[in-house]
């Protein structure tokens, strides 16, 4: 089973997708995991990725698609849960001829719905518990870098609700219950 997690940042894609790996043995295709593993890697592809990383240059789709390519080459234990990816309609078209390329099939886009100004507090709180705690808060989890966060989400990524509803894929559950409810919703349309 091959599926995507949609939903502004905050929304819980990470912590539903980490339940689905253990649950499901399912594997997480996290863009930025990706990303610093090629890195690391030393592979090719790695030192093509280390290479505009560390000019500050932003990873083209080519890029991410190559990596997600190797992934698909893999081991697919339970199945691929996108996190991070697509983000635009472009990548979503990369995606889904990719996966027709290996004989693969996205089963399902669930979107995570949750109200933006429960997401701001949701990010700031989580950065006030981290400090709290004697860690330390993602540099970009403040109210200004949040909505800012939201805006590009629904600038670039938003329009993935109506493209994949249109292909029959999408299922948007209510993303601000508990992370048993939540979880629960995804079972139920994962079945």
């Amino acid at each position: 089973m091959n599926l995507i997690l949609l939903g502004p940042p905050g929304a819980g894609k990470g912590t539903q997708a980490q339940f689905l790996v253990e649950e499901r043995d399912m594997i997480q295709l996290s863009t930025g995991d990706m990303l610093r593993e090629a890195k690391a890697s030393g592979s090719e592809m790695g030192k093509i990725v280390a290479e505009v990383m560390d000019s500050g240059g932003l990873v083209t789709d080519e890029i991410v698609i190559g990596l997600i390519r190797e992934k698909l080459e893999g081991d697919k234990k339970g199945g691929f849960i996108f996190d991070g990816f697509p983000r635009t309609l472009a990548q979503a078209d990369a995606l889904a001829e990719l996966l027709a390329e290996k004989g693969e099939k996205l089963d399902a886009v669930i979107e995570m719905q949750v109200d933006d100004e429960t997401l701001v507090k949701r990010i700031v709180n989580r950065a006030a518990e981290a400090v709290a705690a004697g860690g330390t808060a993602r540099a970009d989890d403040n109210e200004e870098s949040v909505r800012i966060r939201l805006m590009e989400y629904y600038k670039k990524t938003a329009p993935l609700i109506g493209y994949y509803h249109a292909k029959g894929n999408l299922s948007s559950i209510d993303g601000l219950g508990t992370m048993d409810e939540v979880k629960g919703a995804i079972a139920g349309i994962l079945g």
